[in-house]
């Protein structure tokens, strides 16, 4: 599940400054989920933006806003998208990419795009993944240091937190400690010997 929250409608309303004769498209996965994009969202943010005087030709709710396979596809679940001079879609970076690739008219999004997560026992999951390509989760009990421990500690922890809590944000559990409980669990503390070299994420 990719994890979105949606922007301002000032911060929407300044992208479609110079626009109008908008179609509107949701995502009925991870936006409907987090309620970001959902067919209830899509309905209150075309009223919203029409209150502010801009003119909503359409709107549509593919399954997924990044597997839509064709403009063609769009169409058929609502011809409007025709008369479209732009599209705002409710889903996350790779929906609005993906809309913009069978499109030839402009594509704004209405969400940030925050970190990969899940959903379990009825609770939302945040930031588990930040995708970064050199997997080490395995090494570390199924729990990503990297993208729940805010420095992106490789190798334990920074010896700053207190009573199991981090030293960056005191409401989190630090995830070394974490990491610790579940490895110890499962009987593999051995895994915390594992030295990782530092990893670069620049562009190549």
């Amino acid at each position: 599940m990719i994890i979105t929250s949606a922007k301002p409608l000032e911060e929407i309303l300044a992208l479609l400054k110079d626009e109008d004769d908008i179609f509107v498209i949701g995502c009925n996965v991870c936006a409907a989920k987090l309620k970001t994009g959902g067919e209830p969202e899509v309905l209150e943010i075309c009223r919203r933006l029409e209150g502010h005087g801009k003119r909503v030709v359409g709107w549509a709710l593919p399954t997924a806003a990044c597997s839509v396979r064709s403009f063609e596809s769009l169409a058929q679940k609502n011809e409007k998208i025709n008369e479209a001079h732009c599209i705002l879609v409710m889903g996350c970076g790779s929906g609005v990419s993906t809309v913009a690739s069978v499109t030839e008219v402009p594509v704004y999004g209405s969400n940030n795009t925050l970190s990969l997560g899940g959903s379990s026992e009825g609770k939302l999951l945040s930031g588990q993944c930040i995708m970064c390509g050199n997997c080490t989760i395995s090494e570390f009990g199924g729990l990503c240091s990297k993208s729940q421990c805010p420095k992106g500690l490789l190798n334990g922890p920074c010896g700053g937190a207190v009573d199991g809590m981090c030293e960056v944000n005191r409401e989190n559990d630090c995830v070394w400690n974490l990491i610790y409980e579940r490895l110890k669990k499962i009987k593999r503390l051995d895994l915390l010997y594992s030295i990782h070299a530092p990893q670069e994420h620049g562009f190549k």
